[in-house]
């Protein structure tokens, strides 16, 4: 009889008829809502700085061609808010997976694919592989997704923020889906997605911070980023435009200059474990003192 999953995929993964759910959307209402609520604040928000001073010129001046301007725009910004809401509403319900059951067990193999108000089933036959895909941006976990590629389709199941299965570890989910499926030949893969598209300058790391990083002198960083391919941005910020014209800064690529980190980090210790496995042991001075 199947039981509860233990340990990390708890509260993720639970027994059904012939197999197993994987559960991606807890709450049908609590994601509508969230949506929901995003496709109402966003056009308000963008619009707001041009709203605004709109909204005080016509109510200093009182002219009618000024509230004219008002109104058209807080009636496009209605507008883009019932478009954005109704749109928002049709991908969740049409293309959100709340969870994927596999029936390895059953009479015939199945996986059935449950979305917001209706199911689908494949023969588990049909399924080619399974991909569950990492992000990372700078070594930390930002997102998981799962991805069933089958003969005629493929299907992205990425969970809600809220979910339990956006925390669980990627390399545990991978094991638990290679156990179930590997019994009906379906091959499970873990691919990793690094971010890499820094908003430039105003994501991209100070020789200050770089050189932290590293663990060298300032005045290193350049040389170092040279050898290793990393790319540098020179610009003037806005602070030293007005004040200081001629006062620009170089800004390095945060994806390449955290792996360069990584590698400095890895040879830093291959040097040292050498360093140890070179010098002599008391013993062995010991025994040098002797002869």
């Amino acid at each position: 009889m199947a039981t509860q999953h233990p340990g990390p995929l708890a509260g993720v993964v639970s027994p059904v008829t012939a197999g197993w759910r994987l559960l991606f959307v807890p709450s049908r209402a609590r994601e509508l809502a969230v949506g929901l609520g995003a496709s109402i604040m966003i056009p308000p928000v963008v619009a707001a700085p041009l709203v605004l001073p709109v909204l005080v010129v016509a109510l200093i001046s009182g002219s009618s061609l000024v509230w004219g301007i008002f109104w058209i725009l807080l009636a496009l910004t209605v507008v883009a808010v019932i478009l954005l809401a109704v749109a928002m509403m049709y991908v969740t319900v049409s293309m959100t997976v709340r969870w994927v059951e596999f029936r390895p067990l059953g009479t015939p193999a199945q996986v059935v694919i449950a979305r917001f108000l209706r199911s689908s089933t494949m023969a588990m036959a049909d399924l080619q592989r399974v991909v569950v895909i990492e992000r990372l941006s700078l070594g930390q976990r930002q997102s998981v997704k799962v991805v069933l590629h089958a003969r005629s389709e493929t299907v992205e199941c990425e969970p809600s923020t809220s979910a339990p299965l956006s925390r669980v570890d990627a390399q545990a989910l991978t094991g638990w889906l290679t156990e179930q499926l590997g019994r009906v030949q379906v091959t499970v893969e873990r691919q990793t997605e690094v971010k890499r598209d820094f908003v430039r300058p105003d994501e991209w790391w100070t020789p200050s911070h770089t050189a932290e990083l590293w663990r060298v002198p300032v005045g290193e960083v350049d040389g170092i980023a040279a050898r290793r391919g990393v790319e540098g941005y020179r610009y003037t910020p806005r602070a030293n435009a007005m004040y200081s014209p001629g006062a620009s800064v170089t800004v390095y690529d945060p994806g390449r200059a955290y792996e360069v980190a990584e590698e400095l980090r890895a040879e830093r210790a291959a040097g040292q474990a050498a360093d140890s496995t070179a010098a002599p042991g008391p013993a062995e001075d010991d025994a040098t003192g002797s002869l």
